[in-house]
């Protein structure tokens, strides 16, 4: 009534037999909810231009987040978690088998979900949280629960470490039924959401500064020349990833496992992680990019220079 057939608030409490200020609420709760999403066309907006340039270029669904050129990082964050949080709810369907990456991104997009009830949906954790100074388990699932509470969808934590300090004892426990039934539920996916972790970001991806790599590691990353990660499994600049020796010993999945997932979301936020996102999308690990447009320019930029 109020915004398809432009009835004032007035006329819709008489037809609704309520109250003004009723009605008032029930249209917050529709944005709250998301069964209303309002979207603003400006016509100068170089969104549109920029999302279509990728799309061309990387094949990949572009959705592009307008944001201040003199924004502070974690103000460029917070923008981009909010649209993103907006974009993914529908894009998933029922039966989905929804697979979550831990990350200060992901776990900014978490704090603004939308409600979207998905009938028989699953959320399953990608990689493990634990490190040698904490389970992980708090940070990890916190991200998970709101996912869950969000899509009304079962929550299925993956409690192991992120990096195993053997890649015997990864492999041992990979055999294990219940954590292969987790494994399962990775490999038949339909939807995963990841951001892209990047060495030297201006907000350092929490796999970087949570304890989980210790100096050995990180000098391994460098002489394997790491670009970045998706789900603590690392990648080079040009999308390769064979003989990474960290690799062996991650929790996170496979990228096999990952591009076999129909739609693949990834949420970059940050000019600074430039670097992984250009290895990501060398990789074909995301089918759909959400990040602000300062990033997108640069990443357009930057392709049409090398070509």
């Amino acid at each position: 009534m109020y915004y398809l057939q432009d009835m004032t608030m007035d006329a819709i409490a008489r037809e609704l037999q309520t109250s003004r200020s009723t009605v008032s609420r029930l249209l917050s709760m529709a944005r709250d909810t998301g069964v209303v999403q309002i979207q603003i066309m400006n016509p100068h907006e170089r969104a549109p231009q920029l999302e279509e340039q990728i799309r061309q270029r990387f094949a990949v669904q572009a959705h592009v987040v307008p944001v201040a050129a003199s924004g502070h990082e974690a103000e460029v964050l917070e923008r981009v978690a909010i649209q993103a949080a907006r974009t993914i709810g529908p894009l998933l369907d029922s039966n989905a088998i929804i697979g979550v990456a831990w990350g200060s991104t992901i776990s900014a997009v978490s704090r603004h979900l939308t409600r979207k009830a998905i009938h028989d949906g699953t959320v399953v954790q990608l990689n493990g949280a634990g490190n040698t100074q904490t389970s992980g388990i708090t940070y990890a699932s916190e991200i998970l629960r709101r996912f869950g509470k969000a899509y009304g969808a079962r929550v299925e934590q993956f409690p192991v470490p992120a990096f195993f300090d053997q890649a015997s004892t990864k492999n041992a426990m990979w055999s294990e039924r219940s954590v292969r039934r987790i494994l399962d539920l990775q490999e038949r996916m339909t939807t995963a959401i990841f951001g892209v972790g990047s060495i030297g970001a201006e907000i350092p991806s929490h796999v970087y500064t949570g304890g989980y790599l210790d100096r050995a590691a990180l000098d391994s990353l460098a002489a394997d020349q790491v670009a970045g990660d998706a789900a603590t499994m690392f990648f080079r600049a040009d999308g390769s990833d064979d003989g990474i020796a960290m690799n062996r010993r991650s929790s996170g999945p496979d990228f096999r496992v990952l591009r076999a997932a129909p739609r693949r979301i990834c949420v970059v936020s940050g000019e600074s992680k430039i670097n992984g996102l250009r290895g990501a999308l060398a990789a074909g690990l995301a089918t759909d990019i959400i990040l602000d447009d300062v990033t997108a320019r640069r990443l357009v930029q930057d392709t049409a220079e090398n070509r």
